[in-house]
């Protein structure tokens, strides 16, 4: 079973060596003493969630609120390449933090919340601050789960007319939709860039944003034979993509 993972700051696993110490305290310390309660010599991982890590084992625990963990070795994850962009339509009720875990799962590197105008949920004010913090801390902790030392970077609520400029500038666009002519199974990919994927919500893209995300370079793609909800289409192209880029090779 592999080590389970700890967030800690950038600042202090940057410049550590084997053979270091590293204090493993707050929210994070205390799940790791009184959740989980790692003994000494138990095998830890230690990520910034951007890419460095430490692999380690407690050295000692300090009551219920920390733990001090020797330093084996240090690893900094490359930059992804391509990286893999999915802009989710907000879907109803909790469907959206189900869409953001399963696609750290598999791999996605950035997701894009996308106030589509069929969308049933609005995020605004006080309520889309608290639904996109609960999208980041969905993202985190399914990171931690998957063993990754890169978390997916959640940005902020767009509308389509702020996705167009984004869509303009990325390697290669994909609007998933089940009347593509084109399979993203077989569409040509390129080695390097951003792939942005774009999942419509429940009521489906309407035919403005289809045309405005064709004028800049998003051309409709179906994924399969059979229509996938909004919370899972993302994951089934995005590991699609994983897999034909050689990022799951």
């Amino acid at each position: 079973m592999t080590a389970p993972v700890f967030v800690v700051e950038t600042d202090r696993l940057a410049g550590i060596a084997p053979g270091g110490l590293v204090r493993l305290d707050g929210p994070e310390g205390r799940h790791a003493a009184a959740v989980k309660r790692l003994e000494p010599g138990e095998a830890v991982t230690l990520a910034d969630g951007l890419g460095l890590g430490v692999e380690g084992t407690v050295a000692a625990v300090h009551g219920k609120d920390a733990l001090d963990v020797t330093v084996l070795s240090v690893r900094q994850e490359p930059a992804p390449a391509p990286r893999i962009i999915v802009v989710q339509a907000l879907p109803k009720g909790d469907r959206g933090e189900l869409a953001v875990e399963t696609m750290t799962e598999v791999g996605v590197d950035v997701v894009i919340p996308w106030a589509a105008s069929r969308c049933i949920t609005q995020w605004k004010g006080d309520r889309g601050a608290k639904a996109l913090a609960k999208w980041r801390a969905t993202a985190r902790e399914a990171g931690k789960q998957s063993r990754r030392l890169r978390f997916p970077d959640v940005r902020e609520l767009m509308t389509t007319r702020q996705l167009a400029p984004v869509l303009a500038s990325a390697a290669f666009a994909a609007v998933l939709h089940e009347e593509g002519s084109a399979p993203l199974a077989t569409a040509p990919l390129p080695e390097t860039g951003d792939l942005i994927l774009i999942v419509g919500p429940e009521g489906g893209v309407s035919p403005d944003e289809l045309a405005a995300f064709a004028e800049a370079g998003a051309a409709p793609h179906r994924l399969g034979p059979s229509v996938l909800r909004t919370s899972t289409a993302g994951v089934a192209a995005g590991a699609l993509l994983l897999g034909r880029t050689g990022r799951w090779g």
